[in-house]
């Protein structure tokens, strides 16, 4: 077997297919806590492992700090404290406060940002007109159908399939 066709076999037993230059989730996101390796969500707040790298750290402190804020259209990109946030908005955000992305960019920015696949510590899921996030294990998402909530920390299962997955280099 030649290592095209090792990485295309791992890929797609880790629950991935590679659709051209990208990659992209077939399985439902859910999460599972493991101690240290996940984030653990207690209160609506979200704790990174000890073990979690600084910017993974930041990015939960980010996150947390959203955790109040309404959804709003557009928001997070002409303001970027703003008083709510849109999906980009809030994947942005948290990212920039990270050290991991200068701005902001909208859901379709995130097609091309950092590198193809799932990340160790962050991973980025993008689809047309949307994109929200795993960190540590952990989604922030501002929800999906009807339900726009704003950001939030969840860990109920939703779909992936379809979504398009990036990561921060490194993460």
């Amino acid at each position: 077997m030649n290592r095209r066709s090792w990485i295309a076999l791992s890929v797609s037993t880790l629950g991935f297919t590679a659709c051209g230059r990208q990659i992209k989730a077939r399985q439902p996101v859910s999460y599972q806590f493991d101690h240290g390796r996940t984030a653990l969500l207690r209160g609506g707040l979200a704790y990174a492992p000890k073990n979690a790298p600084l910017a993974v750290k930041r990015a939960i402190q980010a996150g947390n700090r959203l955790q109040d804020k309404p959804y709003k259209w557009g928001g997070g990109h002409a303001v970027l404290d703003d008083v709510g946030f849109d999906c980009s908005g809030a994947v942005s955000y948290v990212l920039r406060h990270a050290g991991l992305l200068n701005g902001q960019m909208p859901s379709s920015g995130f097609f091309s940002y950092g590198d193809r696949g799932p990340g160790k510590w962050i991973t980025i899921y993008v689809r047309r007109g949307h994109v929200f996030m795993t960190v540590a294990g952990l989604r922030l998402d501002t929800g999906w159908g009807s339900n726009r909530s704003g950001p939030r920390w969840l860990t109920k299962t939703r779909p992936g399939a379809g979504h398009v997955l990036r990561h921060p280099p490194g993460y």
